[in-house]
């Protein structure tokens, strides 16, 4: 627990009182390769930081999975229009290798917000850089050629991308595998 400790920490300052709130709320979880943290249909009831492993969120669109995100070690993850309001999911979100994760469901979120001295300002970072991520990756996608949100992957991801199998690369850039196999010969013989 001591990452989710200093994650937060980078944030927020915590007393000690804050910290021992903060052990009493999260559990941890121990989550398989190919394991699903959750499925389209079911209700995200956790907001969930990852202490070690890898996770992708995915979706199912004209009958193919689009990978949309990868989250890694000290990063949070969460289907907030699910968890929010409390509505079923559109999106899965699946481990991509053994990942030990510590996780707060919405009412003890909601106690974290109250009784940690920072914590809704902690929640209220948190929720801004999730936006300015989505918001980047929507414009990205309607904007940039596969090439180029390839290059953006490797800049954003460069210490996991060996992690991530290649076709799951190929999915997030919008391209079948062959496809991504090309762009990277090209990126490659420029240098």
């Amino acid at each position: 627990m001591d990452l989710l400790i200093e994650q937060i920490k980078t944030h927020v300052p915590l007393s000690p009182a804050d910290e021992k709130i903060i052990r009493n709320l999260f559990h941890k979880k121990k989550i398989r390769k190919d394991e699903h943290l959750l499925e389209a249909g079911q209700i995200c009831r956790h907001l969930t930081f990852i202490e070690e492993g890898l996770v992708r969120y995915y979706l199912f669109t004209n009958g193919e999975e689009q990978t949309n995100y990868f989250n890694k070690e000290g990063e949070w993850v969460c289907d907030y229009p699910s968890f929010i309001p409390k509505t079923p999911a559109t999106a899965y979100i699946q481990a991509l290798e053994p990942t030990t994760a510590w996780m707060i469901s919405y009412d003890d979120l909601q106690t974290f917000y109250k009784e940690v001295k920072y914590g809704e300002r902690f929640g209220r970072l948190g929720i801004e850089q999730v936006f300015n991520n989505i918001i980047r990756q929507v414009i990205s996608l309607y904007t940039d050629k596969p090439e180029v949100r390839y290059e953006k992957f490797i800049k954003a991801y460069f210490d996991i991308a060996q992690r991530i199998p290649q076709y799951y690369i190929a999915s997030y850039v919008g391209v079948k595998p062959q496809s991504l196999s090309r762009i990277r010969k090209r990126i490659s013989s420029q240098f």
